[in-house]
């Protein structure tokens, strides 16, 4: 595919377009090693070289990052008054990043950040059915009769009852009316998890996501870390 060469440089956070043609009129980006004359130039992007002042850039049409979203910072791309979940990607090279769905700002755990709209959409279409894993701790006993309302939709105010979850109690603690739970659901309604246990008179108190599909939150990563998504996770 080819495109514009300041379209190019300005996609790698080189500079903005302004700032490009400038480079390029001053004669600090070559193609194939030579000097480039025009920002117009189309160029690409797999098998052309491109460089700026002595230095490669290659050209990633698509990042993926994988993130451990920490309580405290907005799912948005940016904002004017708060730190994001694509500030926190600092290696990034391309400006248009985004989050694959939200978390709310208390929630914690996995979070997709790319610029690939195509995969967002199949990821988050209601049609699509996608699987999301959440580990939570829970105000309140979770009951097997939780399992099963559960299991059957539950009514948390919308037109329709949530499709079918599974509802997996991991541990109980009745002194201190506590659970921990894996949940399984496959919307992305909004505070769907919060308001599936409000509606069984329980209260999530902590909630993390651990899965997406079959993309399964790293391990190693603390929150705020992140990481390219390797081979096998892209194709995942």
């Amino acid at each position: 595919m080819k495109i514009r060469l300041d379209k190019y440089l300005a996609d790698m956070g080189v500079g903005t377009r302004t700032e490009v043609r400038k480079m390029i009129a001053k004669g600090q980006v070559r193609v194939n090693g030579t000097t480039a004359l025009k920002a117009e130039q189309k160029v690409d992007i797999k098998s052309d070289e491109v460089s700026v002042n002595g230095l490669l850039v290659g050209y990633e049409e698509f990042e993926y990052y994988m993130l451990n979203k920490p309580a405290g910072i907005i799912s948005a791309s940016e904002d004017k008054r708060e730190k994001t979940v694509v500030d926190l990607i600092e290696s990034r090279r391309r400006k248009d990043l985004f989050p694959v769905g939200r978390l709310d700002r208390d929630t914690e755990g996995l979070l997709l950040i790319t610029n690939d709209g195509a995969l967002s959409h199949r990821l988050l279409s209601p049609k699509k059915h996608v699987d999301k894993v959440y580990f939570a701790r829970v105000q309140g006993v979770v009951t097997t009769d939780d399992v099963r309302r559960f299991e059957e939709g539950v009514d948390i105010g919308d037109e329709k009852r949530t499709l079918p979850a599974k509802l997996v109690i991991r541990s109980v603690d009745e002194s201190e009316k506590r659970s921990e739970i894996l949940l399984t659901i496959r919307e992305g309604r909004f505070h769907q998890v919060k308001r599936m246990f409000q509606a069984v008179g329980k209260e999530v108190v902590y909630l993390k996501r651990l899965q997406m599909g079959n993309l399964v939150l790293d391990p190693s990563l603390k929150p705020g870390e992140y990481k390219k998504l390797d081979r096998k996770e892209l194709e995942e």
